[in-house]
């Protein structure tokens, strides 16, 4: 198998995946899951891809993360491996949608406005 690679998105966060073939270790800008994620809850949110299809221990998986907070990273890198584990095996496809894995959330902050403190909230109005 050659190296499959794939990109996924969320908020301001980007993952680019690498999947080769090996045991399962997944490493994130040179350092392990655990280190970069040490919320469990994070490492879930990671692995659900690979924990739907049984293949946590089949491929090793090499990450590039760059922007946003780690929840937005971490989503980010689920949509990732989802859309590699695709490039893979094709029919795998349909689980992965059925979890909600492969829709990119299109969420983002919404531009704050000239003449508002914030992008929907107004200052106070005075009558006099």
């Amino acid at each position: 198998m050659e190296r499959i690679n794939a990109v996924g998105r969320r908020k301001a966060a980007i993952a680019r995946v690498y999947f080769s073939e090996g045991t399962g270790t997944i490493t994130i800008n040179k350092r392990t899951l655990d280190e970069y994620f040490p919320n469990p809850i994070l490492q879930y949110i990671v692995k659900q891809p690979l924990n739907t299809l049984e293949a946590a221990e089949k491929y090793d998986i090499t990450v590039n993360l760059i922007g946003g907070g780690y929840k937005g990273q971490a989503e980010a890198l689920r949509l990732a491996i989802a859309r590699a584990l695709v490039k893979i095996n094709p029919e795998d496809k349909s689980a992965l949608r059925r979890e909600g894995f492969m829709t990119r959330d299109p969420r983002a902050v919404e531009r704050k406005k000239p003449g508002q403190p914030k992008a929907r909230k107004r200052f106070q109005f005075s009558k006099r």
